[in-house]
């Protein structure tokens, strides 16, 4: 009777046993180092939340338009018309470099980290990971963002940039070189738009001497036909801005 028992209470307990199929695969290289995120930094207290308020702040681009949109009412109540434009730039730039990852997300295709051992810690927009949209746009955003507010260069990207990128990790949306891409593609779209800064008031520099030459550049300014131009679209949408920082100075 007990051989019965003890035959059968093996039987049973290799039935529980899951088919090696079924067993978890080994963590890759990158899923190492989110597991040892989550369960180091990741597991304090406090961080998860502000990880996932970084998340949603961040959202499309949406907290650093918001924060653009400011900065430019407060600019035209002061009556600031080249602020104006450095803030519309900043909105521009913000929303443009998450565009450029959502389309590059599109293409690459890579899925998320998807491993039983990592915790997801948020919901997303789509299944896509690279680059990370979030890591993209807040480093548009941290370069443009200080630039319109006059402040010293590195102290916005380094304050909003690193802790942006962890987050990511720490809620286990993103792999490590997911952010790292997005950062550089950020810095890169932050990059052009200064660019196309330059390339925009190269007309105000070398205004024409005589007074119908002027007033023809303005209205070409005003009509948008410079967009033809590298950074096309941003003049394009900051048009108007133009042609008031163009009298603004013909004035002074």
């Amino acid at each position: 009777m007990s051989s019965e028992s003890s035959s059968s209470d093996i039987q049973v307990e290799e039935s529980t046993k899951l088919p090696a199929d079924d067993a978890p695969r080994p963590l890759a290289g990158e899923e190492k180092i989110l597991v040892a995120i989550q369960t180091g930094i990741g597991s304090r207290p406090g961080v998860r939340s502000a990880a996932r308020g970084l998340s949603h702040f961040g959202e499309h681009a949406l907290g650093w338009l918001a924060i653009s949109g400011a900065g430019w009412t407060l600019a035209r109540a002061r009556g600031d018309v080249r602020s104006q434009q450095l803030w519309i730039e900043a909105g521009v730039g913000a929303f443009g470099a998450h565009a450029a990852s959502v389309i590059i997300k599109r293409i690459v295709r890579r899925p998320r980290p998807a491993h039983p051992a990592i915790d997801i810690g948020v919901s997303t927009p789509s299944k896509l990971s690279f680059p990370s949209s979030h890591a993209t746009s807040t480093t548009a955003a941290a370069i443009l963002i200080g630039r319109a507010a006059g402040w010293d260069a590195k102290v916005l990207p380094a304050a909003l940039v690193p802790p942006m990128l962890l987050s990511r990790l720490v809620l286990g949306v993103h792999y490590p070189t997911d952010v790292t891409a997005g950062a550089a593609i950020g810095a890169a779209s932050a990059a052009a738009v200064i660019a196309g800064d330059k390339v925009l008031l190269e007309p105000t520099r070398n205004a024409p001497a005589s007074g119908r030459a002027r007033r023809a550049a303005r209205a070409l300014t005003r009509l948008g036909l410079t967009a033809a131009v590298p950074g096309g679209p941003l003049r394009l949408a900051a048009s108007p801005v133009i042609a008031r920082v163009t009298r603004h100075r013909e004035s002074a």
